[in-house]
């Protein structure tokens, strides 16, 4: 399938960075439809599922539009869904920020507070140690910089969807793979050379 022909979907549900998603795919030469509409995602060869800002409120905000249901649907239709940041967050049971909330409890495990004592949010590049053989890393070099923005991070109980680990004050998860979900902590389309490989692993070889 041609680039121009693949279909994909970037979710919209409000949140602040579906522009720097599309412009990333748009530049690889793909055609991405950010869109609101059920029926659009699940026509999509590809999902991109980006999120900023606070988990609490990304979860209102799936909940309230539909979208919090299509993204379980997905998952377990086991079809190419990319995740990003507070979209990686949301996928696991619960998040201790807003204090407490119920996640999409897709990969279970909790979303927890980077340590006191460290300058947060944890903003800047910072290394990826990858922990898995994966196409998704083709042409990547293991430790190579991408850039993060977020204050809390993902601790799934399975640790064998982690496929890479980040620094800072401990060691956290900053991407998990599982089927054909790959979610980040980083930000890929802010990422450069790197991130834009990545996004192009994905739909050239994870998704053909």
């Amino acid at each position: 399938m041609n680039k121009a022909s693949k279909r994909i979907a970037v979710i919209d549900y409000g949140a602040g960075n579906l522009g720097s998603v599309a412009n990333a795919l748009t530049k690889l030469g793909y055609r991405p439809t950010v869109t609101a509409d059920p029926s659009e995602v699940f026509k999509a060869d590809a999902v991109f599922f980006p999120g900023v800002g606070d988990a609490g409120d990304t979860m209102r905000s799936l909940e309230s539009s539909g979208m919090a249901q299509v993204v379980k649907e997905l998952v377990g239709m086991k079809r190419p869904l990319f995740a990003i940041c507070v979209g990686l967050q949301v996928l696991l049971s619960a998040t201790e920020e807003s204090g407490e909330h119920d996640c999409l409890d897709i990969i279970p495990g909790r979303v927890r507070k980077l340590p006191q004592g460290l300058k947060i949010p944890h903003m800047g590049w910072n290394q990826v140690r990858q922990l898995k053989t994966h196409p998704i890393f083709t042409g990547i070099d293991d430790n190579a910089n991408f850039y993060f923005v977020h204050s809390y991070y993902a601790d799934p109980r399975d640790r064998t969807v982690v496929a890479g680990v980040t620094e800072y004050g401990i060691e956290f998860c900053s991407m998990i793979i599982r089927d054909n979900l790959v979610a980040t902590q980083f930000h890929p389309e802010k990422s450069g050379e790197a991130g834009l490989t990545m996004y192009s692993n994905f739909l050239e070889i994870v998704c053909p």
